[in-house]
């Protein structure tokens, strides 16, 4: 019979990683289980067989998600993140906008010059963010079209500012998404500090950023099996059992680090038909040429949210350039052909970036991920369990858990170190970001 540790955990994404690297800290003895045969959960990159191009759907972090940001730092991974201060909005034709996050006059400033919003559109803006300075709503059954449509938002405010950032944040509608995760993000990013809204990009593919977390997690003394895929689990004199075929780890405490639908197979979790996945689209380009002059940009009156310039992040500038386009809450998307997505996305950039008409395209790729994130639906709240709910050493993790933040890889870092925490029985979190510039008057710490 196989010796018994004090912690298995199942699922070596975020939450899962997040949890080891707390509980191996502080010396208990620690499984990882996960089925894939790499780390990092939806927060992946793979080996395209027809691109021969190392792939993944490109995710970023703030200076606000202080816990991804602490692990990061703690495990190396750090040294892979370039950040970037300012972010610039783009109009078809060319027209840009820079903003800044926080209240310092630089930002204020910036926010007022931006010609992307006239006069009006920015005091219905400035409007909006006043809801923001001393917090966020701790309730969510409101949801952001509600929110809009109260705090009388322009047309070009919505379109200009609001969708952008929450429809990229979110990976949802407005309709679908609860006012009080709409509310955070302003609050933490833009309104709280200049530090919270910094945006961190790996440099990495994010399967070698995340091993990173994996590697600090076995120097700890963690032990991470990679293709143990977990079938059942079950508890006998006071012994959870994980089975992966006929092979079982045996631990004092189980983590169940994983997704809500996977949870599910395993554990009956009350009201799981309230969580519902969003999707996203990512469209990978190469160009035999350099089309953009820009690392990252948010593309205004398109599909298309977010430009990312990948041969500059991973440092490989030159003659041919890769660039990443994407579309969150793609569901239109995930019923189109992939020449479909294609051809609209080229038609698009070539609205902001011309040289695109000129450029030949070596390759491109299409990926969808219908189950990108979870949907923070108003009132979904009252149904995200807590870590401890199973009860008898048994413990969730996982973003779609009760973190107090939405489907984001620093809420899933919050639901690992909030399991690791309920084992240790003392706080694992990381301090959060104190307040400055004008936010310092209002702001509750």
């Amino acid at each position: 019979m196989s010796a018994v540790v004090d912690v298995a955990v199942l699922g070596a994404g975020v939450a899962g990683l997040a949890t080891a690297i707390d509980l191996a800290s502080a010396g208990l003895s620690t499984v990882v289980l996960e089925r894939k045969p790499f780390v990092g959960g939806r927060a992946y990159s793979y080996d395209h067989p027809a691109l021969q191009e190392v792939v993944d759907s490109q995710h970023v972090l703030l200076g606000c998600c202080v816990n991804l940001v602490d692990l990061s730092q703690r495990s190396g991974a750090a040294e892979h993140l370039r950040w970037y201060d300012e972010i610039p909005f783009l109009e078809p034709g060319g027209r840009r906008s820079v903003l800044r996050a926080g209240t310092s006059p630089k930002a204020s400033l910036g926010f007022l010059r931006a010609p992307m919003l006239g006069w009006k559109d920015k005091i219905a803006v400035a409007r909006g963010l006043r809801e923001f300075f001393a917090g966020y709503p701790q309730r969510d059954d409101e949801s952001f079209a509600q929110w809009l449509k109260r705090t009388r938002q322009t047309p070009l405010a919505i379109r200009h500012f609001w969708e952008p950032i929450v429809i990229a944040t979110l990976n949802d509608g407005f309709e679908r998404c609860s006012m009080r995760y709409a509310g955070q993000v302003f609050h933490e990013a833009f309104v709280k500090s200049a530090e919270g809204g910094r945006m961190g990009i790996p440099t990495l593919p994010l399967s070698e950023y995340y091993a990173h977390f994996a590697t600090y997690a076995e120097s700890l003394g963690a032990d991470l099996q990679l293709r143990a895929s977990v079938d059942r689990i079950e508890r006998i004199g006071g012994i959870w059992s994980a089975f992966a075929g006929e092979k079982a780890v045996r631990a004092k405490n189980l983590v169940l680090a994983l997704p809500f639908e996977q949870t599910a197979k395993l554990l009956d979790v009350p009201h799981i038909g309230e969580f519902t996945h969003a999707p996203i689209t990512t469209i990978h380009l190469w160009f035999d040429r350099e089309v953009c002059d820009v690392e990252q940009c948010a593309l205004l009156d398109t599909r298309i949210q977010w430009l990312f310039n990948k041969s500059r992040i991973r440092g490989n500038a030159g003659a041919e350039q890769y660039l990443e386009l994407v579309i969150s809450g793609s569901f239109a998307e995930l019923k189109m052909q992939r020449e479909e997505i294609l051809h609209g996305a080229l038609r698009e950039l070539a609205q902001f970036f011309p040289k695109v008409l000129a450029a030949k395209l070596l390759k491109s790729g299409v990926l969808k991920e219908a189950r990108a994130t979870f949907s923070v639906t108003p009132g979904l709240d009252a149904f995200r369990p807590d870590t401890s709910a199973p009860g008898e050493g048994l413990y969730l993790a996982g973003d779609w858990t009760a973190t107090g933040w939405p489907s984001t890889m620093e809420g899933a870092a919050r639901s690992g170190r909030l399991a690791a925490s309920a084992i240790l029985g003392r706080s694992c979190l990381a301090p959060e970001l104190k307040a400055d510039g004008l936010a310092r008057l209002f702001v509750r710490d």
